[in-house]
């Protein structure tokens, strides 16, 4: 069965290579995906995205992120959808934003929706959505069971990354590296004092949004915390991610949000390199403390881990992400799940015109 499937991304991230959300990596790997198996990929996306199946690009806020303009950016959403399923003959839309309740199609072609972000920031609506056709599911076992009980999910898809491309071979230096969305719930500046307490060298890498909330962690929270050892490089395209992950002591994750996934702790282990995180949501289900890296409790913790991160094996990290971590498993799950959701939805439809004597 050849597919044409409409992603849509979240409106105020690009999609691509080098894209920093997870959820935007996801959506990147899966446009390849599709397109690799033969299949119609289009995507919705904003201006500034890379895709290998087709971009339906809209405009991207370049200000800070208001109401107003978020007002403006769902419409301009809504209409690059409504365009596409004009265009083409789309047999699903996989969504992908937080806000995707705001510009969901009319009823049409089965919605698939996955939930990247803990379950409690995504509006009630969003939730339950009174569309028909309209599926959610989750990226891990613990985002799941943080869902209300009422919320009807399909079986959670782990993510995955691309363990073969992240197999690159640099000498290992004395800096830890920390990298993501810079924004309060990731918890940057505990990484930084943990750094500092262990005295060593740490980089910051990742991208300031729009939001005040986020402008302003940034200048309260980061700034003053940096230092001739401790520095921001911004964001990170994915071969200096792949070196830095590489070359790094290990990688820190800070978060302060039940995370539901981890794309940087499975890159991380991907390259060979041991993951010092917080127990928070999902990363005790992917570092293996003791193993591929330690699960702590503070930044006390955080700094002694750093020194303790020279034990772990790199090969046993890198052997980990193959064996859990594969993107093109992750990819095959979508890819069926599409399937499904086409020939149950066209199943229905076709039950319909026998009951109506068509």
């Amino acid at each position: 069965m050849r597919l044409t499937v409409l992603s849509v991304a979240y409106p105020f991230a690009p999609v691509g290579p080098d894209a920093v959300g997870g959820a935007e990596q996801i959506l990147t790997d899966l446009d390849q995906a599709l397109v690799r198996a033969g299949h119609e990929s289009v995507v919705v996306a904003c201006e500034g995205s890379a895709t290998r199946g087709r971009l339906i690009a809209t405009p991207r806020i370049g200000a800070a992120i208001t109401e107003a303009e978020r007002e403006r950016t769902h419409r301009h959403h809504r209409s690059a959808i409504a365009h596409a399923l004009q265009r083409w003959p789309i047999d699903l839309v996989h969504m992908h934003g937080l806000d995707f309740h705001a510009y969901l199609p009319p009823p049409g072609p089965p919605v698939l929706a996955t939930l990247h972000l803990p379950p409690e920031w995504y509006a009630p609506e969003a939730l339950r959505p009174a569309r028909p056709d309209t599926f959610l599911h989750c990226v891990s076992a613990s985002q799941r069971a943080r869902c209300p009980l009422d919320v009807r999910l399909l079986p959670e898809i782990p993510n995955g990354v691309p363990v073969a491309a992240l197999a690159a071979r640099h000498a290992r230096r004395d800096f830890a590296l920390t990298l993501g969305r810079i924004c309060p719930e990731k918890g940057f500046h505990l990484a930084l004092a943990a750094a500092k307490r262990a005295g060593v060298p740490l980089l910051v890498a990742g991208e300031v949004f729009g939001y005040a909330a986020h402008e302003s962690y940034f200048a309260r929270e980061v700034m003053p915390r940096l230092d001739r050892r401790r520095r921001f490089i911004g964001p990170i395209g994915f071969a200096r991610k792949r070196r830095l992950l590489t070359a790094a002591r290990c990688v820190l994750i800070p978060s302060l949000a039940p995370e539901t996934s981890s794309l940087v702790a499975m890159e991380a282990l991907a390259c060979g390199t041991p993951v010092i995180a917080f127990a928070a949501g999902a990363l005790p289900e992917i570092v293996e403390h003791g193993r591929t890296g330690f699960i702590v409790n503070d930044e006390n913790e955080m700094a002694d881990a750093i020194h303790a991160a020279a034990a772990i094996d790199p090969d046993t990290c890198r052997q980990t992400a193959r064996a859990r971590f594969s993107l093109e498993r992750m990819s095959a799950r979508y890819l069926a799940l599409y399937r499904d959701l086409v020939t149950a939805s066209k199943g229905d439809a076709e039950r319909s015109l026998a009951q109506a004597g068509v």
